[in-house]
């Protein structure tokens, strides 16, 4: 279908329903902490994006285990169907009015989307031949499936959370964990009557087709979910940080000795595979604080009258991004496409370098608004936060899709897995960070002007300074990739 295979459009809905979840939880998770647990005081602003930047590190860094389980044990598809069934009830069990069982809840959607996420996106590296040119665009379309889900969950949930019914705003984010289970489930119900058009693709070796291995998987997730509930409720985010770095550390050493079994060339991709882990992680860090910095700015000092005093829903700012990433990446795919056939497609290190510049450009609008705009009542405009969000899609578009293509070429053939793993690790290490600045953001008494247009400026200095250094060193990075475009 439209030159790609047909198992890429059942994985894209798949994948589809799988953000729907996850998106609807990342907008609606540090308002509704504020709103049920701390009654509405912006002190509970600081705790809440910490816990928000633990989940979303552990979503992404628990991908390394379900990789590895994929690779060596189960096999992709059947790693998707148990992630996408503890996902589902991890959902429904964040709607119970308890920070314990929302801490739980939250603890099998960890657990469960690290069997999840980093396979399926290993599948779709699959279906193409290691050296198809429809590679990146397949990448580029899948990603648009992601948004795709990312797009609607906040339409239909920002409206369940402010217009549903007429009892205290924390009681409706209820009905949006619970349009985040049903969503999940969907998920789980088209991936498992779908996937017969795989043909074996993503089926476990020959030798793991047992489906006693299943079980001692499924045993070893009730025994992970008590251990992450442990992290996020009692570890913390810095203790968190310290636990990543080692982890990246491990996944590094097990990357390079498989790489030198293949020899010098495989552990030159192997490293500069894991340079352009090391930015990815600040492009994130910066990026994830839609679900924290941006949402207490838009909640607290954004504008949002509009037509005759209609109030534009919190959590719709954050269709911005996955809407503009719907209409521009077919636009970037065949700028890269049309590029390439003049060989003069930038390299994978350049496109990063110039995804952080983008990435940057959002904060200073931001910057601007906080700085000249602000009106006698405290608030900024409507449009900046829009166009910062804009902006960091077209930084995300240059990175995020060419990063996931990028695993699949560089890393050792028998660890591709655990090397998507290991670049899910590097946004779990960006979302935990971006938790920790965000707090700091908001400090003990809530986000004010002043501590966001700091914080803010902070974010935009470091990201443009790290675009101009990858941009300076991309020849070095180009040789250690020995012709991987």
């Amino acid at each position: 279908m439209l030159g790609h295979p047909r198992p890429l459009w059942m994985l894209f809905m798949t994948e589809f329903w799988e953000r729907f979840a996850f998106y609807s939880v990342s907008w609606a998770l540090v308002l509704y902490i504020v709103a049920q647990f701390y009654h509405g005081d912006p002190s509970g602003q600081a705790w809440a994006s910490k816990i928000y930047g633990a989940y979303t590190a552990l979503i992404y860094a628990t991908g390394i285990f379900g990789g590895y389980i994929a690779d060596r044990l189960i096999g992709y598809q059947r790693s998707i169907l148990l992630g996408a069934l503890v996902m589902s009830a991890g959902l429904f069990t964040i709607m119970l009015p308890s920070q314990t069982a929302m801490l739980y809840g939250l603890a099998m959607v960890v657990v469960g989307d690290g069997l999840f996420k980093p396979n399926i996106s290993s599948m779709v590296g699959q279906l193409y031949g290691l050296n198809d040119d429809r590679r990146d665009r397949g990448f580029t379309l899948f990603y648009m499936g992601i948004n795709a889900g990312a797009f609607v969950a906040p339409l239909i949930t920002g409206w369940l959370a402010s217009y549903y019914t007429d009892t205290p705003l924390q009681q409706n984010y209820h009905a949006v964990f619970a349009a985040a289970g049903v969503g999940m489930v969907l998920s789980l119900l088209w991936f498992w009557f779908g996937r017969r058009s795989l043909r074996g693709v993503g089926r476990p070796a020959p030798q793991a087709t047992s489906r006693l291995r299943v079980l001692w998987v499924f045993l070893g997730v009730i025994v992970a979910v008590p251990l992450v509930y442990l992290v996020l409720s009692k570890i913390g985010a810095i203790g968190l940080q310290w636990l990543l770095g080692l982890l990246f550390v491990a996944v590094a050493v097990m990357l390079i000795m498989e790489a030198m079994r293949h020899g010098t060339v495989q552990v030159q991709r192997v490293i500069a595979m894991l340079i352009i882990f090391a930015f990815n992680l600040l492009f994130w860090m910066f990026y994830f604080q839609f679900g924290t910095s941006f949402n207490f700015l838009a909640e607290n000092l954004v504008d949002r009258k509009l037509f005759g005093g209609w109030e534009f829903p919190v959590g719709w700012f954050q269709s911005v991004t996955p809407l503009a990433i719907i209409v521009l990446a077919p636009v970037v795919s065949q700028v890269w496409a049309f590029l390439g056939r003049r060989h003069m497609e930038p390299s994978i290190p350049r496109k990063f370098g110039l995804g952080l510049i983008f990435n940057g450009l959002g904060f200073v609008v931001l910057v601007y608004a906080l700085s000249r705009l602000i009106d006698p009542h405290g608030m900024i405009p409507f449009w900046p936060l829009t166009t910062c969000y804009v902006l960091q899609t077209v930084g995300e578009l240059c990175l995020s899709p060419i990063g996931l293509s990028m695993v699949t070429k560089l890393a050792p053939p028998r660890l591709v897995g655990l090397a998507m793993g290991g670049w899910f690790l590097s946004l779990a290490e960006g979302g935990n960070l971006s938790g920790l600045l965000a707090g700091h953001i908001s400090g003990e008494n809530g986000m004010t002007a002043a501590s966001a247009l700091s914080g803010f400026t902070f974010s935009f200095w470091l990201l443009v300074g790290a675009g101009v250094v990858l941009l300076l060193v991309s020849p070095l990075i180009n040789r250690l990739m020995h012709g991987v475009r």
